[in-house]
């Protein structure tokens, strides 16, 4: 008789957790093993050129075209929000890159062990929702190939509703790269590096031809460039406004799950230059090729095309060529690659890491990959892409909940902490754990979250379609931002007045580098290494400059270790 194994439910580390803690704890959460830290600050920097050419970044610097703002307009507004984004993508992922742990454990430390729940469950919501947007548009790259090989899937009866951004042969694109998306979420995280600059590589290809092509049909670039904008006044300067704040508030995902990325870094500043210098750069470059293609659509068919998938679809049926269709081919199926894997990074794994948080007995971060994918499949996210009006109010209506955590993640982390959390705390449902607060929750925490929120909430149901006057549409623009501040601001002056048993007064307490207990004789021998040829003196003082801080023990949560302190 064969014997077949029973499937593993229960989560790799999890096996050994009793009581309540099995609720908060397995290996996947736990901070990253020395052999796991793989991303240099080579890899950061490349990272947001490959995070940053995708097909939805082109969706965002051609929508402000599409409402009217020239082309140079509308890269002013991206450049102008994402350089204010990326100092908030820095400050907000150095906790990550420092004890290499995820947002969803980052929360505990702020809204309690099981206070952090909520907060979790929204950031996983966000991620979901655009895994299944970027796996629409990925399904629009592989009909625009289907189409190159097939010319009769163009005449398949649409049985979609009305709004749907897919026909019932785009749905065939979708199921397609749905299904090839998931053969890839196998491969662990650490070894994804090639992948990253592979993607850049398909991208700059694409993207260039496509820019070759369209610019060579409008005539040169002069025509495109020199495309006016067609509002003016105040009409004009609330559009600018409101585009130069999107641009910052298109990328509250990433603000909030800045940890998730930058934990995989060895040391902490690996990630900075990527992040403040790298990350604007390339938002800007393929704003640059984003607003040249759509202005050349103005010319070429008459009307503005500001998806670059239908742009090139049309391309391709207006003169149904071998060299067309080849070309079409080649560049969607470049497209397509680049797509997997910003559905990997931007959203797999922002998702993978907070379902894991939420049910960290049974869910792996590989096992949240795929149910992020199944979830998403799920939400019908072809509705989310149907104009350009519906697809920036998606993108600018839940900004105010993400906001609001930001802005108590970076106060708790800053100024109250003072960058030192005690990590095997945040694994604990014990009322002596120091992020237990009242019952697992931090109250201080949920009243800033909902005071941040409170201001934008009007806007919020305005721009998701309830009537409200003038003043609350515009001053919606601002909600980013007002969430951030407004959220900040009470968190630190509810813990002046109730001070949590986590709050520093003075003094920076911030690691230089956090490692596991069980890996301490790793780096003890790496800097017994380090320190041959020292001279006396200098040895002396290596030694009396490391601190012993309590760490997390992957059997005993007991363990210590040494480490480095500024």
């Amino acid at each position: 008789m064969v014997n077949i194994p029973r499937p593993h439910l229960v989560a790799r580390g999890a096996e050994e957790i009793k009581g309540k803690d099995i609720w908060l704890d397995n290996d996947d959460l736990r901070p990253l093993k020395l052999k796991d830290r793989t991303w240099t600050a080579t890899t950061y920097f490349i990272f947001w050129f490959s995070a940053t050419a995708t097909v939805s970044n082109w969706y965002g610097a051609s929508a402000a075209q599409a409402l009217g703002l020239s082309m140079w307009e509308s890269l002013a507004c991206s450049l102008g929000g994402q350089c204010l984004i990326a100092i908030v993508i820095t400050l907000n992922g150095r906790a990550g890159a420092v004890y290499h742990v995820g947002f969803p454990i980052l929360n505990r430390a702020a809204f309690g062990v099981y206070g952090a729940w909520w907060p979790t469950f929204n950031r996983a919501v966000m991620a979901i929702v655009w895994n299944g947007v970027n796996a629409v548009q990925g399904g629009q790259c592989v009909y625009v190939m289907l189409h190159a090989i097939f010319p009769s899937i163009a005449h398949i009866k649409n049985t979609m509703g009305p709004g749907s951004a897919l026909t019932a042969a785009g749905m065939i694109g979708f199921g397609v790269f749905w299904i090839v998306t998931c053969c890839f979420l196998v491969i662990p995280v650490p070894k994804m590096k090639s992948l990253v600059y592979a993607k850049l590589i398909m991208f700059v290809i694409s993207a260039m031809a496509m820019l070759g092509w369209t610019v060579g049909k409008a005539g040169g670039l002069g025509p495109v460039a020199s495309q006016g904008s067609t509002v003016h006044g105040s009409e004009k300067s609330w559009l600018i406004i409101r585009f130069l704040m999107l641009g910052a508030a298109n990328c509250a995902t990433f603000a909030s799950n800045a940890s998730d990325f930058q934990r995989y870094a060895p040391k902490p500043r690996d990630p900075i230059l990527g992040n403040l210098v790298g990350f604007p750069i390339a938002n800007l470059l393929v704003a640059i090729v984003g607003n040249i293609v759509g202005a050349s659509s103005q010319i070429i068919f008459g009307e503005l095309i500001w998806n670059p998938i239908d742009f090139l679809d049309m391309l391709q049926t207006s003169n149904y060529t071998a060299a067309n269709r080849a070309g079409c081919f080649f560049i969607a199926l470049m497209f397509v690659y680049c797509a997997i894997f910003s559905s990997i990074f931007e959203n797999s794994l922002p998702a993978g890491n907070d379902l894991a948080a939420l049910f960290p007995k049974y869910i792996t971060i590989r096992k949240g990959f795929f149910i992020c994918a199944v979830i998403s499949f799920a939400i019908n996210p072809w509705y989310l892409l149907g104009s350009a009006s519906i697809f920036v109010s998606f993108l600018a209506s839940y900004q105010i909940f993400l906001s609001s955590i930001t802005g108590v993640l970076l106060c708790n982390y800053y100024l109250i902490t003072r960058g030192y959390m005690k990590i095997p705390d945040l694994y604990t449902s014990s009322k002596t754990g120091a992020y237990h607060y009242t019952k697992g929750w931090h109250i201080n925490a949920y009243v800033a979250y909902v005071v941040g929120v409170i201001p934008n909430f009007y806007g919020f149901l305005n721009n998701m379609g309830v009537s409200a006057p003038e003043g609350v549409t515009k001053f919606y623009y601002f909600a980013y931002w007002v969430g951030l501040f407004v959220a900040g601001a009470t968190y630190w002056i509810l813990c002046k007045i109730n001070p949590p048993a986590t709050m520093y007064t003075e003094g920076w307490k911030e690691p230089k580098n956090y490692v596991r207990p069980e890996e301490e004789a790793q780096v003890l021998e790496g800097e017994a290494a380090d320190a041959e040829g020292l001279s006396d003196g200098q040895v002396e003082e290596k030694v009396v400059s490391t601190e012993v801080i309590t760490c997390l023990s992957s059997q005993t949560h007991e363990a210590h270790v040494t480490v480095h302190t500024h």
